[in-house]
């Protein structure tokens, strides 16, 4: 009888390639799936595992510079290619092909601007760029954002992401690495404050360079920290690393970095500090 018929229902099979790829993304650390609009509303941080996305220069200068403050320096220099470097590809090839993909000339945009009200020299590095890895470029805006911390006496902020010198420029990138350093000594002659924010990843010459030398070292959470890779190490030492050894959190527990800050509360946070060495100096007469 009719009513004991069984309705027919339609089947739809959608397969993962029929997911635009844009739309949702897996948490590495639960495994669930991410609608990216929220993620993104959340500045690439999952709001239930707090895991932190890598989150890109433009954005960054968004989250933690006031509007309409910021004024970008020294956006003209480029990189070029002295060694006429070719692999599988040419280095001129890759320099363009991330020019189109991120929008930027290299993979570091420093500039002017205020931190709640603190006007600060910053600078800002975005792994989408090769890497974030620093060559002739990038080493020189950010020692020209500390020397224009220095001319223009305010705190220098610069947010570090990098894995590493640029292999494509050889000796050039690689003496980046004392030309930074240097920057930060004659910052540091000065008692202006230098702040530095270790974001996922920041690994090797960057890290054995400006991005350790801050006057205060604040990382995020669950940030990849280091100068060699594991593998390396074990092979070099003939020794079990300590598990998680290479973590923001494992660092921090170890005297390496001063704070852990979650990306929303960063702004606030450096603000304070800044703050907090003003006071300071100002009631030092030496």
């Amino acid at each position: 009888m009719a009513w004991f018929s069984k309705p027919k229902y339609s089947t739809v099979t959608v397969r993962k390639s029929d997911i635009p790829s844009d739309l949702w993304t897996k948490c590495p650390i639960t495994g669930d799936m991410v609608y990216m609009k929220a993620l993104k509303e959340n500045w690439m941080v999952v709001p239930q595992s707090g895991y932190h996305f890598p989150l890109s220069a433009p954005k960054r200068i968004e989250l933690l510079i006031d509007a309409g403050t910021f004024e970008e320096q020294d956006a003209s220099l480029r990189s070029l290619d002295p060694l006429k470097f070719q692999a599988l590809d040419t280095y001129e090839h890759k320099l363009k092909k991330n020019q189109e993909k991120t929008q930027l000339v290299d993979a570091v945009v420093s500039g002017l601007g205020n931190i709640q009200q603190i006007p600060v020299s910053f600078a800002v590095m975005d792994f989408r760029f090769l890497g974030a890895s620093m060559g002739s470029v990038v080493g020189e805006k950010i020692t020209r954002c500390i020397e224009r911390g220095i001319e223009k006496k305010r705190p220098v902020v610069i947010v570090a992401a990098s894995g590493g010198a640029r292999m494509y420029e050889g000796m050039f990138s690689l003496m980046q690495m004392a030309k930074t350093s240097a920057a930060v000594a004659r910052l540091q002659q000065t008692r202006l404050p230098y702040v530095v924010v270790l974001t996922n990843p920041t690994m090797a010459g960057v890290m054995a360079s400006f991005a350790s030398l801050g006057d205060l070292i604040l990382a995020e959470p669950g940030a990849l920290i280091g100068f060699a890779g594991q593998r390396v190490i074990k092979n070099t030492t003939q020794q079990e690393l300590p598990k998680g050894f290479q973590t923001a959190e494992f660092l921090l527990e170890h005297g390496l970095i001063d704070q852990i800050v979650p990306r929303l509360e960063l702004k606030k946070r450096i603000s304070w500090f800044l703050q907090a060495f003003r006071k300071s100096t100002a009631s030092d007469p030496s």
